[in-house]
């Protein structure tokens, strides 16, 4: 329970519209896109680096636990009060404090959107390599407490790789700056790296140097259906072991294309089973070779067709209806983003099957097919128990494949409440402790986040 001499000490330092205490407005930072539910006792809003520096010194100084949070849009439940405490949300940390162009950097704090970031970068011929499914709502914040990738990251890196520098505010409410302005750097060691991808659980950071990309001149797009999904993952061996890697190379399988199929008849072709969405990007003059080179390699006995389209924007768009489109199946996706070696997809995408099938389970399954990153969604009803308890067993029996095929737990999403009990499958007990110790260092009490990433 937060005492009333914290929340006195509280209010002295924040305006009154920037801390809620009423359980109905506190609801809303309970949840986020995991749909599991752990309400506050208070959510507090900050505006700058020194209010959360004086609200971490308090949850700090009362041992409050404390959960950062952007925009509540993570699937692995990273942004949950657990442990109920206080919710520091930075939705209305939203300046972007400097757009350098000739140095190719962007400050934002971590309210930005990340939509926002794509859109102010334009103008200036630039743009910002993360670009999850959920771009027009997450937070440049979100982005960086899980180093949240999407589909252009099997050519341009993940949201670790777009990041100089940072400004963050440690567990014992210590100010501290990593990293640097420039793409070189190597003083001291690279806490930049270290922080981003942590999910809040060391520090909260409150100021970004983002690295940005030159926009491509042009981009193409290509389409290949496959008439089973063997055919589709050697397509993709074939397409990875080519000199040029594609901006983007995602999948679909059966499941997929049935749900595109329901809302759009006669758009895909019928006898397909999995089908890739490509895109190429870089000089004009290099787009037709380069689709032309990616078709051949797509050219095996299961392929149906494969062709150059000429709206890449509308591939994206119904790429990025599935995900709720699941919802028309079943009322609840278990949604996992498990990665593995890309010459070992085929092996991943027959051993989901063969779960599938064993528990009863139904499966639909996408993803970022050019570096092995699939997302994998089990389909159940949450009131049929014994549904939900084969569904237990065939999660842990899919963490056991992953990793057998020299996989990890996630991609993009985190571990947050999600995965955290299947950690030490991943990590060993060694390396797992030292990462403990960090925590410790960052966060005496351990106020940040209680309860993520480790078991």
């Amino acid at each position: 329970m937060l005492t009333l001499e914290f929340l006195d000490r509280l209010r002295a330092e924040l305006a009154p519209e920037d801390l809620l205490t009423d359980a109905a407005d506190c609801y809303a930072y309970a949840y986020d896109n995991s749909r599991k539910v752990f309400p506050p006792e208070a959510v507090v809003f900050a505006r700058s680096t020194e209010q959360v520096r004086q609200i971490i010194r308090l949850c700090h100084d009362f041992q409050v636990p404390l959960t950062p949070r952007g925009r509540g849009t993570g699937t692995a439940g990273g942004s949950l009060p657990e442990a109920g405490g206080l919710v520091l949300s930075l939705e209305r940390m939203r300046r972007i404090v400097r757009i350098d162009a000739p140095n190719r950097v962007m400050v934002v704090e971590p309210g930005v959107l990340n939509q926002e970031v794509q859109d102010s970068a334009r103008p200036y011929g630039f743009f910002w390599p993360p670009d999850p499914s959920s771009a027009p709502y997450c937070s440049v914040g979100g982005n960086l407490a899980t180093s949240a990738g999407g589909p252009h990251a099997v050519k341009y890196g993940t949201t670790r790789d777009y990041v100089l520098g940072l400004t963050a505010v440690t567990g014992a409410g210590a100010v501290i700056r990593a990293g640097c302005y420039t793409t070189k750097g190597v003083v001291g060691y690279d806490l930049t790296r270290l922080l981003v991808g942590s999910e809040g659980t060391l520090a909260v950071v409150t100021e970004a140097t983002l690295k940005l990309e030159p926009l491509p001149e042009a981009k193409g797009g290509i389409t290949a259906y496959f008439r089973d999904i063997a055919s589709c993952a050697q397509a993709v061996s074939a397409i990875m072991a080519q000199p040029r890697v594609p901006s983007a190379l995602e999948f679909m399988d059966a499941g997929a294309l049935d749900l595109i199929r329901a809302r759009q008849p006669g758009l895909l072709p019928a006898d397909s089973q999995a089908m890739l969405m490509i895109e190429v990007d870089g000089a004009s003059t290099e787009i037709a070779p380069a689709a032309a080179a990616i078709i051949h390699a797509c050219r095996n006995e299961g392929l149906v067709d494969a062709r150059q389209v000429s709206d890449v924007a509308a591939l994206w768009a119904a790429r990025k209806t599935l995900s709720p489109l699941l919802r028309d199946i079943a009322p609840k996706k278990i949604n996992e983003d498990i990665v593995v070696p890309v010459s070992r997809v085929p092996d991943l995408l027959d051993g989901l099957a063969e779960l599938s099938r064993r528990y009863d389970i139904t499966n639909v399954n996408f993803g970022h097919a050019g570096n092995g990153n699939i997302h994998v969604n089990w389909l159940v009803n949450p009131d049929d128990s014994a549904e939900m308890a084969r569904a237990a067993a065939c999660l842990d029996e899919m963490f056991t494949l992953v990793l057998h095929l020299n996989g990890t737990l996630s991609g993009e999403h985190g571990v947050g409440a999600e995965k955290r009990a299947f950690v030490p499958r991943e990590i060993d007990a060694v390396t797992l402790q030292l990462m403990k110790e960090i925590k410790q260092v960052f966060d005496p009490r351990g106020i940040l986040n209680p309860g993520k990433l480790f078991p």
